[in-house]
């Protein structure tokens, strides 16, 4: 992968080369298929248990790539998977896999939630001296600040919509929920990345916009 992992990006380059907003999302769509592949494309499922930006991979053309697969799991579809150990990174992991070790589809979801809002936010989960990152946008949405969570060299760079930021947003706090029964699928989460949902239940395309309102 030429262009190094996602968080160098992010995190650590120079503001003139950083990530502008279409480029992030974009990536996070790139992250979304891949793990949309591994939950149900396959004839197996595999649950990667690590997403985060520095396992997100960039090749030549800055199309991102899941990669470190060393804590991944293999199970059939429709049977639990049998790990019980607690395995991640501290920031990344599901409420419930601290809890008990237990990993599944709904516990990528959340990891997936949490890249959402360390891209878009240009932080990451836990940092010295601030709250953990998915409290404080938490915060920032019931004040309704939650576009004051923009990274603030993505603020100066220009080029977002505030509407579209808000949504994708509200996208990661909901994959991050601490109910995994509240969380959407990997297909749901993309169909939603893909654009604003159509609100015509008959067509069976209202569901993101149901998923949103839980918020």
């Amino acid at each position: 992968m030429e262009n190094g992992s996602l968080d160098k990006w992010v995190f650590e380059c120079d503001e003139s080369v950083m990530l502008g907003w279409e480029d992030r999302v974009r990536v996070l769509k790139n992250v979304a298929e891949g793990v949309l592949y591994l939950h149900e494309g396959w004839e197996s499922r595999v649950l990667h248990r690590d997403i985060k930006a520095s396992n997100v991979l960039l090749d030549r053309d800055m199309r991102g790539r899941l990669g470190d697969f060393g804590l991944a799991r293999m199970h059939g579809h429709g049977l639990a998977a049998g790990t019980s150990r607690v395995v991640g990174t501290a920031g990344y992991m599901a409420p419930e896999v601290v809890r008990s070790g237990r990993a599944s589809a709904l516990t990528d979801v959340f990891g997936f939630g949490v890249l959402i809002l360390e891209v878009v936010c240009g932080r990451r989960p836990i940092e010295d001296g601030k709250p953990p990152l998915v409290d404080w946008i938490w915060g920032l949405m019931e004040n309704g600040e939650l576009v004051n969570a923009l990274d603030e060299n993505l603020k100066a760079k220009g080029g977002f919509d505030s509407d579209e930021v808000e949504w994708v947003l509200r996208l990661g706090l909901l994959c991050a929920y601490p109910d995994p029964r509240t969380r959407p699928t990997m297909r749901q989460v993309l169909k939603v990345l893909d654009g604003t949902p159509s609100t015509n239940e008959s067509e069976g395309e209202g569901m993101e916009v149901g998923l949103l309102e839980k918020m």
